[in-house]
């Protein structure tokens, strides 16, 4: 196997862990959301 953390761009690794860092963003997102009673949208004053 090649040690995919060396090279540049779309690997593997890098493609697995933006993938683990948006379902990460997403749940805190909405438990933020359950805990606050308001939107994401909301809370940024955007509403």
């Amino acid at each position: 196997m090649k040690n995919e953390t060396s090279k540049p761009g779309f690997t593997i690794f890098s493609e697995t862990l933006n993938g683990r860092m948006a379902m990460m963003g997403i749940a805190i997102g909405f438990a933020t959301e359950l805990l606050t009673g308001k939107g994401i949208l909301a809370q940024l004053g955007l509403m």
